[in-house]
């Protein structure tokens, strides 16, 4: 079955409009009628919650970094059954890191290449007029393999700026897609790691509306569809991701909701059953599962209340005594002695390991990560090699037991943040994309 037509929605940097234009395109088109797979370029658990809630479809991440040809090819099989997809970027168009990894840089380009969509690249016109137009052409001809569908202006100040900005581009050769005035009633309230998480936000259909709204009057939507290229996804089988347990006990609420999708999906391929269970809930792992997975959230905004968890504190520290628990980044957090917040005040976790984080003083960890284990990990031997990323402000304060990994960044640098292990407890600020092969 062939896959329906696609874009990809990029800029030349972060903060420019993707998100807004992604969202409105998915909420206008879907008013329109037209189903609309989402899939968003790199690691991200934030931005697929809100283009869910805006098409109704569950977005894919696709990251050329740490995921095989193979792998994309397969997850891109979630667009069967649409009229379009629409793949959203992550910072600029090319920016990825120096070094390839399974079979680019994590550079959407490499994605929209691979798929063989054309871009529509958000260019915040503000400060200028022209001369955006050679920031556009630089993007079109930067990769001859990248190709621009053309651009959509954002920020325009006024009807006359409008009209200089086009009339550059006009002469430059570029297709304007349309044009976006100021509107700060649809940008989205952000935190630390990026935007509020979509099932926190207590208008979000309103808010989606209002997107759609707006870039259905703004933008030329006939003109956009018709610049969509058919989806190419490579065929060859890729190998799914094996299960850390048969019956996996999984952390899932407000302060533990960041684990990717393309992983839940393969365990559960594989015969694996999940049994979610909330931490901020006061809830304990199931006692039937085989292991207990503790995923990456926001548990320094809930460290209190999950001190206060005291069923939760208990069933972690007895469900170890016989079976494997791993936590990924705010998992590993809680699964530690204690974690400091940016108050300042210390709150007790569940002290399955050492380890101790503080918030207190932000310093920014960010980026991919290759990793070799050094101990064992649930459904994992010694000696596997994995791809990940890492993405926290938490500072260690003290980490006193054996190492889980060797990790190394991108370009092969080692990082201290080797993660740890005590028992059958183990976890790291690392999270999961892939195994390497």
């Amino acid at each position: 079955m062939s896959l329906p037509p696609g874009l990809l929605i990029s800029a030349p940097a972060s903060g420019t409009g993707k998100t807004t234009l992604m969202l409105g395109l998915l909420r206008a088109l879907t008013d329109q009628g037209v189903t609309v797979q989402p899939f968003k370029s790199g690691p991200d658990y934030i931005d697929p919650g809100f283009h869910r809630a805006a098409s109704g479809r569950a977005s894919v991440n696709l990251d050329s970094w740490a995921m095989r040809e193979e792998l994309i090819g397969q997850l891109l099989q979630a667009a069967n059954g649409a009229d379009l997809v629409l793949a959203e970027g992550s910072m600029g168009l090319f920016d990825g890191v120096a070094q390839p990894g399974a079979f680019g840089t994590g550079a959407s380009a490499d994605i929209a290449e691979l798929a063989g969509w054309p871009v529509v690249l958000v260019i915040d016109v503000s400060g200028q007029a022209q001369s955006a137009a050679a920031v556009a052409k630089g993007f079109a001809l930067m990769r001859p393999e990248t190709k621009l569908a053309g651009v959509v202006l954002n920020r325009v100040a006024s009807p006359r700026h409008e009209a200089l900005v086009r009339k550059g581009m006009d002469d430059a050769g570029i297709t304007v897609l349309g044009a976006l005035p100021r509107n700060t009633s649809i940008e989205m309230p952000e935190r630390h790691l990026g935007l509020v998480q979509a099932e926190e936000h207590t208008k979000l259909d309103q808010i989606m509306a209002s997107a759609g709204a707006f870039i259905a009057e703004h933008i030329d939507l006939r003109r956009l569809r018709a610049a969509a290229q058919p989806t190419l996804a490579p065929t060859a089988p890729a190998a799914r991701a094996k299960p850390p347990g048969q019956r996996i006990a999984l952390a899932r609420d407000g302060a533990f909701s960041f684990v990717y999708p393309h992983l839940l999906d393969s365990w559960r391929a594989a015969g694996a059953e999940i049994l979610p269970f909330s931490p901020l809930a006061d809830q304990a792992p199931d006692p039937s599962a085989d292991i207990c997975w503790l995923p990456g959230g926001y548990p320094e905004l809930h460290a209190g209340k999950l001190a206060a968890a005291t069923a939760f504190r208990a069933g972690l520290r007895a469900f170890a005594q016989t079976r494997p628990i791993h936590g990924e980044c705010g998992g590993y957090m809680a699964m530690g002695t204690a974690l400091i917040d940016k108050e300042g005040i210390r709150h007790e976790m569940a002290g399955l390991l050492g380890l101790v984080t503080s918030y207190q003083k932000r310093k920014m960890h960010l980026g991919y990560r290759q990793a070799e284990l050094k101990a064992q990990m649930p459904g994992l031997e010694t000696g596997t090699r994995l791809c990940g990323h890492e993405f926290h402000y938490s500072t260690i304060v003290e980490q006193p037991d054996a190492p889980l990994a060797r990790v190394l960044d991108a370009n092969g640098v080692e990082v201290p943040e080797t993660g740890s292990c005590r028992g059958l407890a183990s976890g790291t600020f690392f999270h999961l994309i892939t195994e390497a092969v």
